[in-house]
Parts: C-alpha cells; structure tokens; sequence
C-alpha cells in the first residue's frame, strides 16, 4: 500500500509541475526564441500547427492546409524539434516559429494565435495530415455562417464498456456548460477553428488549455459548433494494448478539471446548477 501511495504522490507531483511550466511557458522570453520566417501581408485564415520532431508528415499537413483559402498564412510553432522539422515546414512556405526547448502540450496553440494576423485562426496538429476539402468546413463556418468557434464533431468512442477518461471529460464538460447536444466536441480536438472576435474575447493564453478556452468560448456568450467530423481517433499512433493508456491521459483531464474550476470562480460552488431549497442546516 505504500508503494502505491508515493507512486500515486510521484504522478501528482509530477502534474502539477507539467501545469507549472506549461503555464510559464505559454510567455516566453525573447532569450527562449530563435527565429521566425516573413509573414503574408493581410492574410484571411491563419493555420497555426504546432511541431515537434513531424518531418514525416508535416510538408504534406502545409500542403493541405494552404489551400483552404487563397490567402492562407500557415503558422509553425516547431519547438524542441531535432529532426529538421522546422526547415521543412520554412521551405513549404510556412511562416515558422522556433524554440529550442519542448513547450509543453498545446502551448504551440497559444504563442501560433498570439503571431496570427488572420481573421479565422484555424488550429490542426503536425502528425496529422487532413486534406484541404475536410479543413474548409471549419473556415466556411466561421467566414460565412457567423460561428465562433467551429468544432471537429467527433465525440470518441462511447459504445463500449470502458469509456476513455478523456472521452468522458469532454461529455461532462459540455454538459456543466449546459451544452450537452455537443457531446464531446472540444477544443481539445483538431481540426478546429475561431474567429478573430473569438480569440479576443478567449485570450491567447487561455489556448494553451483547451477545456478552458472550451469553456470561455461558451460562457463569454460565442457562437460555438460542431461543423463537421475528422475521425482524428483513426489518425493517430496505433499503441500496443499495454500502452493504449495515453502519457497525456491525465494531464488532459487535469485541463478538464481546471475548465471546470474556472466555471465555478464565474458562478458559485455549484457552477450555477440549483439546489433547489435543500435545507442543509438541518443536516448538520
């Protein structure tokens, strides 16, 4: 039981100092930064991937997702890549942000929407190559139907006995936001993407965890829709049946929890949800 108490007191430690440096990093100092390529001049969508060590695929992720308009600047955040990944993507054209060091999850997302000088910022992965037809859903909602926020609609699998905890998260959140008809569209998903306004009134910093920038989204009164399904689950690394639990499984939930956090610092203890005359005085 011991054995299992500090293992369990490791990965909390070990959590929260990944929330620690991930919240610092998201405003890096000029000494961490080492070079970026000349921007398009009035850009209409920016595309911001973030990268880290993507050489396999990332000039055909470029590829695709420059032509979603015929002015498309595309945003690369390659940071703590060693595989050349940056120059690839300079040499697809993109306008490319380098950093030494890892960033920690998502931070990519945050400092790529910071450089946008688009009017719709749409945000997909460097490890995932999704054609230039499924990516135009996403701006056409935001250009043309007045959406804020456009989600990839895909929930993740729930048909079956053990439910992934990310999975779950995503359901629970929407439905704490009183938004259950998205089931489990997020942020946290790609492809997916916001409007200028919506950035505005998200806040760059807050891209860095998705749930809250899903949740900000929602409660600030923005138009947010899930516009369109990429099956991201049949994109990414198949992992032996041992493995099949993700390294990032906790931090992600960790991310849910602090959406979920910020709801009841804007409401009360209950996120809003009634407690309908209950007299607990009488139970103490």
């Amino acid at each position: 039981m011991k054995k299992a108490k500090g293992a369990k007191g490791k990965k909390a430690r070990s959590f929260r100092a990944v929330k620690k440096a991930r919240s610092a990093q998201s405003n890096l100092v000029a000494d961490d930064y080492t070079g970026e390529s000349q921007a398009l001049q009035s850009p209409v969508v920016s595309v911001i991937i973030p990268v880290m060590n993507e050489r396999a695929t990332i000039r055909r992720v470029i590829r695709e997702a420059a032509d979603v308009h015929p002015r498309t600047e595309v945003i690369v955040v390659a940071n703590g890549s060693t595989d050349g990944s940056a120059e690839i993507a300079r040499r697809a054209g993109a306008r490319v942000f380098r950093y030494e060091k890892a960033l920690g999850h998502d931070v990519g997302r945050s400092i790529g929407a910071r450089a946008a000088l688009g009017q719709v910022l749409l945000f997909v992965d460097g490890d995932m190559v999704i054609s230039t037809a499924q990516l135009r859903h996403f701006v056409y909602a935001v250009l043309h139907r007045g959406v804020d926020a456009a989600l990839n609609d895909y929930t993740g699998p729930v048909d079956k006995t053990d439910v992934h905890s990310v999975v779950l998260a995503k359901y629970t959140l929407n439905i704490v936001l009183e938004r259950p008809e998205l089931k489990g569209a997020s942020f946290t998903a790609v492809p997916h993407a916001i409007s200028r306004q919506g950035l505005s009134l998200i806040g760059a910093e807050a891209l860095c965890v998705p749930p809250l920038a899903h949740a900000r989204a929602i409660r600030l009164g923005l138009k947010v829709e899930a516009v369109h399904t990429v099956n991201v689950g049949k994109m990414n690394k198949r992992r032996p049946q041992r493995e099949r639990r993700s390294p990032l499984e906790h931090l992600i939930v960790g991310d849910h929890l602090e959406a979920i956090h910020w709801l009841i610092t804007q409401s009360n203890e209950r996120g809003g949800f009634e407690d309908y005359r209950r007299c607990r005085e009488f139970a103490l």
